[in-house]
């Protein structure tokens, strides 16, 4: 079904009748005519005040009287395209994000610092262009919209007025056109069948060419009146900027919490008991040689664990060898039995590897936590520009992204470096998790 189509659609239920029919009725229909009727005094408006600033500005600029001038005329665009804006949101309901305020220049502040903030602003100049451009179609979309709309009704509903004119106005009915020897007046039953017939055309066509015309001031507003791409994607970036600030504290957080919990605390008692064992040496030696042989049971457990925070850290293995045993070695770590299958021709960049690693690991995880599956499959490869993983379990589903959870984080994560997490897992399993990569050639 077209977009068009669905808008009508999704209009409040009524009686059945074919869309078609409903449509010269709908709500939707009638906000888009008003929409289409205010375009022309509200772009004329605009596009006087435009050009006369700019002309009266730009003649002055000589005296310097001329740049507060200019800046009032782009200050003045940016408020109409909050304007404009709120008026595509009340009549066409499409809600465009608004642009960023001003940056004020960091050299110069005050009123200066604001003003050149304003002339850098490509918004500013976006919305200065919509003013221009804009009057021409709304007056296209007011000539066609208006005429359109009246006549079809007009025709449509001749039947019921027919009888005023030879009535009122001393005419058999309605003039279709005058010679100068004869007239043409629309007053058999015929012709006024016909008239009707072309009305009831006209009025069932006339909702979708309207719509048709809305959709390029949709295009418009939204082009021209809301944050640019440019500016959409550098908000990305420092949200995206944000969440790896974060995810590196909180693993900074951890590696101190582990550290102190872990391996610190062991090498303390460690120290005490050599401390103990070294005062017992002349006193007790067959203690002390006891002592000293429970110390290096725990210096084997501290250095377990400090290979085990590195492993967390980064992986010796993954460096070395790459995703396949990296992997490998995770899958024998899981509790449920895992098959690894990486099919790469190459390595990716050692960040990407890195994600990637992290990534399948957390999930194994996991499953070995939460799934209680009896199988999993973990799968690597490439695709174009990009770097496929999937985790398969055939455990008992249930696995969301929702806020708070740990797949939440994951998503975060990946979506930092412009990549994807989507999940899959109906409850009663199985649980399909895919994250995508970009590819990035190792340097």
């Amino acid at each position: 079904m077209s977009q068009m189509a669905m808008s009508y659609e999704a209009e409040r239920p009524g009686p059945r009748l074919p869309l078609v029919l409903r449509a010269p009725l709908a709500g939707r229909t009638w906000r888009e005519f008003l929409y289409l009727q205010l375009n022309f005094p509200v772009a004329l408006a605009a596009f006087v005040y435009s050009v006369t600033m700019i002309a009266v500005g730009g003649g002055l600029l000589i005296t310097f009287v001329g740049l507060p001038i200019l800046a009032a005329t782009l200050y003045g665009a940016r408020l109409f395209g909050a304007f404009e804006r709120g008026r595509a949101r009340l009549l066409l309901g499409l809600e465009v994000e608004a642009p960023r305020p001003v940056r004020t220049d960091n050299r110069r502040g005050g009123v200066t610092g604001w003003t050149l903030g304003l002339f850098k602003s490509d918004t500013t100049w976006r919305n200065l262009l919509y003013m221009l451009i804009h009057f021409p179609w709304a007056v296209c979309t007011f000539a066609i919209s208006l005429p359109l709309w009246l006549m079809g009704w007009a025709a449509l509903l001749y039947p019921a007025y027919q009888w005023m004119y030879p009535t009122w106005w001393g005419k058999p009915g309605w003039d279709l056109f005058s010679t100068p020897t004869r007239s043409y007046y629309l007053d058999s039953p015929l012709d006024i069948a016909v008239t009707c017939g072309v009305g009831l055309g006209v009025v069932l066509a006339t909702p979708w060419i309207m719509h048709g015309m809305t959709q390029v001031d949709r295009l418009l507003v939204k082009t021209l009146l809301g944050p640019s791409r440019l500016a959409a994607r550098v908000q990305e970036l420092e949200q995206d900027r944000g969440v790896v600030v974060d995810t590196a504290a909180a693993d900074l957080r951890r590696i101190e919490r582990d550290l102190h919990d872990g391996a610190q605390a062991r090498l303390v008692a460690l120290a005490m008991d050599l401390g103990l064992a070294k005062e017992k040496l002349t006193e007790d030696p067959d203690a002390a040689a006891k002592m000293v042989d429970e110390a290096h049971g725990e210096v084997k457990l501290a250095l377990q664990e400090l290979r085990d925070l590195a492993r967390g850290i980064h992986p010796a293995v993954l460096t070395d060898r790459g995703l396949d045993a990296a992997l490998s070695s995770v899958a024998g770590r899981c509790t449920v039995p895992v098959t690894v299958d990486v099919d790469l021709a190459e390595r990716p960049a050692p960040a990407i590897e890195g994600i990637a690693y992290f990534t399948a690991s957390e999930l194994l995880q996991n499953i070995s936590k939460h799934s209680r599956a009896r199988s999993a499959r973990v799968e690597v490869w490439r695709s174009g520009s990009r770097l496929m993983l999937q985790v398969w379990d055939d455990g008992r589903g249930g696995a969301s992204t929702d806020q708070g959870s740990g797949l939440a984080g994951l998503a975060e994560r990946l979506g930092s470096v412009d990549g994807l997490l989507v999940v899959d897992s109906p409850e009663g399993g199985p649980t399909t998790v895919t994250a995508e990569l970009p590819w990035r050639e190792r340097g």
